[in-house]
């Protein structure tokens, strides 16, 4: 008889937990394998099973047997594992079952379920935690299917909609517009003032843009110097910052002082030494570290922190209005999957009813032509196809509504079963 299988997805995240609940539940590297054995080894029911954990999320993706086991079951497991106790962890939890499970974890594939949506880094990570499933063999046919599904699930969204086109940090946007400025960055200069994890986070996205040249200036001038050394460029002493920024065609600020580190003043006297090009300056101070009237200047251009929100409020809009187009994405293929998902359930009763067919057909056949042995060679054949011809055409309409069905349970699937004597035979 058909055997009922289903599929969850447990978890939390950013969206229902708060930070210390989700690192209670997170997994350490290289440890989410021998924890889905374990659910898979001591959790009755569990067929196949595989871990999601990021900053953001922990996961439990699992099919099997909807009779030994339900999803509060499987969470409350999850957490016995890692220490939590149900009232610490039911009241963040979520808990997908069957089509929106598949949709939740397409989604998370996809960054529609991420905190910034289109960043791309969640796909490289939920192939690598499906890849040590793989390693641990909690992996089956349907993870492998739905994990597989879920990768090209996100390319599609990635390559047909815009949801990644437009950046939405701080860092990212700032660079962006300085290359609204400069076509390229590969001979200017830029000058780092601070050396906090913003400053840092801008210095790379420069980097990675190819600037020519960084310089680093600090308070601490250890500091400015230990970031000179990772990215390959030049600390000067925080007191000679002004004669410095003659040299700077980008100019970043990113420190918690409380006075204006750049008068207008200062920034025109230097902009008159570079022979008025253009020096694009980002302020992400609070409070802000340059004179707004710098603004003023000729070439000279200032954006500070709320400007730059201003443009990472239009670029969310955008990434929002191409997440409306993968969700369609999305729910297209989640019902691919699920067509698929629910025909595993009625092969064994398409299987048994081909079988029977066919051993119908072959005892038949080998009885007629045992009783012609004057036919020739063709004409054997000719029989042989003809009779195969006819079992496929009275079998064509049953497996194609079998196809359709919605469950093993369906009535025709138990039509079927019973009209053919399909288990009378098992």
């Amino acid at each position: 008889m058909n055997r009922r299988r289903k599929l969850w997805l447990v978890g939390l995240s950013h969206h229902s937990a708060p930070v210390e609940v989700r690192e209670r539940l997170a997994l350490a590297d290289g440890t989410a394998g021998a924890v889905a054995r374990r659910l898979l080894e001591h959790v009755i029911g569990v067929e196949e099973c595989a871990l999601l954990s990021t900053c953001n999320r922990v996961e439990l993706v699992a099919c099997g047997d909807p009779d030994k086991l339900d999803s509060m079951r499987l969470a409350d497991a999850l957490g016995a594992d890692r220490g939590l106790s149900p009232p610490d962890l039911r009241s963040h939890v979520y808990l997908h079952e069957d089509r929106a499970a598949v949709r939740h974890l397409f989604r998370v594939a996809s960054s529609l379920d991420s905190m910034v949506v289109g960043e791309p880094q969640i796909l490289g990570q939920v192939k690598a935690f499906y890849e040590r499933a793989v390693e641990a063999g909690t992996a089956g046919l349907v993870l492998h299917r739905v994990f597989h599904k879920a990768f090209s699930v996100a390319k599609r969204v990635r390559s047909e909609t815009g949801i990644g086109g437009k950046n939405v940090s701080v860092s990212s946007v700032a660079v962006e517009l300085a290359m609204q400025i400069f076509e390229s960055l590969a001979e200017k200069t830029a000058l780092v003032i601070g050396a906090g994890k913003m400053a840092e986070t801008t210095a790379r996205q420069v980097r990675d843009r190819g600037i020519g040249g960084l310089i680093f200036a600090n308070r601490t001038f250890d500091r400015a110097v230990e970031l000179a050394r990772e990215f390959h460029g030049t600390p000067v002493p925080f007191e000679e910052l002004v004669r410095y920024l003659t040299l700077a065609d980008v100019v970043i600020g990113s420190t918690a002082a409380n006075e204006v580190l750049l008068t207008e003043e200062q920034v025109q006297e230097v902009s008159r030494a570079r022979g008025y090009r253009p020096t694009f300056l980002i302020d992400l101070g609070v409070p802000r570290n340059f004179d707004p009237r710098i603004n003023d200047l000729r070439n000279v251009y200032l954006y500070d922190i709320d400007d730059l929100d201003g443009v990472i409020g239009e670029n969310r809009h955008e990434r929002q209005r191409e997440a409306l187009r993968a969700e369609a994405i999305v729910h297209a293929e989640v019902e691919s999957f699920w067509q698929w998902f629910q025909n595993l359930e009625v092969v064994p009763t398409i299987v048994g009813l081909r079988d029977k067919a066919e051993r119908i057909y072959r005892h038949e056949l080998e009885r007629t032509l045992g009783s012609l042995k004057s036919l020739g060679e063709g004409e054997r054949k000719s029989i042989e196809a003809m009779a195969e011809a006819i079992v496929n055409k009275l079998l064509h309409e049953p497996i194609t509504r079998l196809k359709r069905v919605e469950s093993a349970d369906d009535e025709e699937v138990l039509a079927a079963r019973r009209l053919f004597g399909l288990d009378d035979d098992e």
